[in-house]
């Protein structure tokens, strides 16, 4: 299985993911910055990996920082690396992990300092890892033996330290010998389905059918598919669900046809300060990235273009939000406070 990100004593090293699947090439981030750029231009992207390459940012921020400023160099780093996409909330969970762990060292010699950062940020990658495995296993649970699984976007090992959330549970189901095979919309318009999805199952021997997105109410209609998993950036207090854009239709789509639909995410996706999705952030993209594909224009130029990297899933279209600490089902409020306590009991 591909490793997303590592840290090593040459800096961090990413997969490239804006160059797969036609080069498989690696990205080393020598300081805070690049990592920064890695995270804004989507070298490395997905929730849970995101939220380890800010661990790792400010980590070798820290081994950089100048050890008489080092107060204000940490606050600086975490600002630039907290900046870098709005909607992921497990970025902001990372950088606030490392944070309290700095505060916690105030007064130890720089060395330790830096050392227990290094050391903290390689432990959100294992913890991540061990995570999806766990979600894996209550997720599998749900998907429906000899049907088709369909999924949005990429939330496979690309998108964390490794297993993958969506992917995960559907690696999962397959290890517990369950026969699947798999519909990956193309994920327009970076195409992440396409590119990443489809080339992650591949490498697995997952039999895997590539759409475009606006096929999925085809086959969610044929009856076919037996369940919808997908991953998560953000999850408010009532189970509203902040994903790729594409989405919400989809999750329409299956509750029209009787498809139930699975977000698998982690305790750290939950943002129970929002009430609902109508506080999440939604990160606006590049035009060009609609108006061109690899660089060719595909579009009239100079036309008006709107760009919302993810749309918000209102949470009475999910039918479960499956976890590492178990699966949750309406009425979310309640489930996803019992979940997040467990976690921080577990701490």
């Amino acid at each position: 299985m591909v490793e997303t990100i590592q840290w090593t004593d040459s800096g961090v090293v990413m997969i490239d993911q804006t160059k797969l699947p036609r080069e498989i090439t690696y990205v080393t981030c020598r300081g805070y910055l690049e990592v920064a750029d890695a995270i804004v231009t989507m070298v490395i992207r997905g929730a849970p990996a995101i939220g380890v390459a800010a661990a790792m940012g400010v980590a070798i921020g820290a081994l950089h920082a100048d050890p008489d400023r080092m107060d204000e160099e940490m606050e600086g780093i975490c600002t630039v690396l907290a900046g870098t996409r709005p909607t992921a909330v497990n970025l902001f969970w990372a950088i606030g992990r490392m944070k309290r762990l700095y505060a916690s060292l105030r007064g130890r010699p720089v060395e330790e300092i830096r050392a227990a950062l290094v050391a903290e940020a390689q432990r959100v990658k294992e913890e991540d890892i061990e995570i999806n495995r766990s979600m894996g296993r209550h997720g599998a649970e749900l998907v429906p033996d000899g049907k088709t699984v369909l999924t949005h976007c990429n939330a496979g090992a690309l998108a964390t330290a490794g297993f993958g959330t969506a992917l995960g549970v559907i690696r999962a189901a397959v290890e517990a010998g369950k026969k699947i095979d798999v519909f990956a919309d193309e994920t327009r318009p970076f195409l992440q389905g396409a590119r990443l999805t489809a080339w992650e199952l591949q490498q697995d021997g997952i039999p895997t059918t590539l759409i475009t997105d606006n096929m999925a109410g085809w086959f969610l209609r044929q009856g076919r598919i037996g369940c919808v998993v997908v991953g998560a950036d953000r999850i408010a207090a009532n189970g509203d669900v902040a994903n790729k854009v594409g989405t919400y239709s989809v999750a329409v789509l299956a509750k029209e046809n009787g498809v139930p639909f699975y977000v698998a995410a982690p305790v750290s996706t939950l943002d129970l300060t929002l009430a609902s999705g109508d506080r999440i952030p939604i990160e606006q993209r590049p035009g060009k990235e609609v108006t061109e594909v690899f660089g060719v224009p595909v579009a009239p130029e100079g036309i008006a273009v709107q760009n919302p990297a993810f749309d918000v899933t209102p949470s009475r279209y999910v039918t479960a939000i499956i976890t590492e600490r178990g699966v949750a089902r309406a009425p979310f409020e309640e489930s996803l406070r019992r979940l997040s306590q467990q976690a921080e009991l577990a701490e």
